[in-house]
């Protein structure tokens, strides 16, 4: 089993930034890709951001390209996202997941996945 806990959400102002954390317990952190997606009320979970199990590989989706930034450090088991640039269309719940060695942008790929935190960008 692996646990996780994601923090930093909050309220920002358009154009603002935030620093998702994403802190992983229970299994070994580098044995694991992880993933950042999120959810606005009424639509579907959508991929944000994905990242190597080595931190080698990333990728991002297209709304979210050049303004969010996905690392992670190994030494403290835990994964971020940097969030530039926010627009109010990326309000929603942001959840981080995890799944062995294989990086993937499907949600469905992931075997484990955290509580999520809110993203609220004002206009």
């Amino acid at each position: 089993q692996v646990q996780l806990v994601e923090s930093g959400g909050g309220l920002v102002q358009a154009g603002g930034s935030l620093r998702l954390s994403c802190a992983a317990s229970g299994r070994t952190f580098s044995n694991y890709a992880m993933g950042w997606f999120r959810q606005a009320p009424g639509k579907e979970r959508e991929f944000v951001a994905a990242i190597s199990w080595s931190g080698g590989s990333t990728y991002y989706a297209d709304s979210i390209k050049g303004r969010f930034t996905i690392s992670r450090d190994n030494a403290k088991n835990t994964v971020y996202l940097q969030m530039n640039s926010l627009k109010p269309e990326d309000t929603a719940v942001y959840s981080c997941a995890a799944r062995r060695f294989i990086t993937s942008t499907q949600a469905g790929a992931y075997d484990y996945w955290g509580q999520g935190t809110q993203v609220t960008v004002s206009s």
